[in-house]
């Protein structure tokens, strides 16, 4: 048989129930500013970009001169090789590793060729693309200012990595987009040795 005092503890339930909710809410809300960073080292975005390279000792050192890179972690692999390396470049970082054919790790100097680029976003494009080169960078295509509203161009590091460095200079509508490159490819199909990408 239930008590007769059962009116009152559902008071207080139903007043406490009213806390939790609140409670709850303010939780959840908590948990989900969190959850895109779950799982996620502090300082890193969702996606790091993993290059293996052909000695990865001097690529590091090119990257600090051609990017200003800083190297954060450096472990010692087989035969004096760098089995894992980190850098940052900006706000970005990028894992490296010397290559291993033996284990299925092959640079593009090995494989004759890259099918990636890294896009570098920076203050000034002229003076890191410049300064890039002096490192020993090759140009693959000048930089200039281009239709889509950044001024890019495109390089070639030691290691057969190609990196895009651009300076975005301004949003652009849809329409705006469409327009300019309505104009640039009818300008590229007169000169095609000018098509983005190209040898410089």
């Amino acid at each position: 048989m239930a008590p007769k005092t059962k009116s009152k503890p559902k008071k207080a339930k139903k007043a406490k129930m009213k806390v939790k909710v609140k409670g709850g809410k303010l939780k959840a809300s908590l948990k989900q500013k969190s959850a895109a960073r779950k799982g996620v080292p502090a300082g890193f975005s969702t996606v790091t970009p993993h290059i293996n390279v052909r000695d990865a000792a001097r690529a590091l050192d090119f990257y600090k001169k051609a990017f200003g890179a800083t190297e954060t972690v450096r472990m010692p692999g087989p035969g004096g090789k760098i089995l894992h390396a980190e850098i940052k470049i900006g706000d970005s970082h990028i894992f490296l590793a010397d290559e291993m054919p033996e284990w299925g790790s092959r640079s593009p100097l090995t494989i004759g060729g890259t099918a990636t680029a890294l896009c570098l976003y920076v203050e000034d494009a002229d003076a890191v693309f410049n300064r890039a080169v002096t490192a020993g960078a090759q140009v693959k295509m000048p930089l200039a200012d281009q239709f889509w509203g950044d001024r890019y161009g495109k390089l070639a590091d030691p290691f057969g990595h190609e990196w895009a460095v651009a300076t975005h200079l301004e949003d652009l509508t849809p329409e705006e987009m469409e327009r300019r490159r309505e104009v640039a490819m009818a300008q590229m199909a007169q000169k095609p040795q000018t098509h983005p990408g190209s040898q410089g």
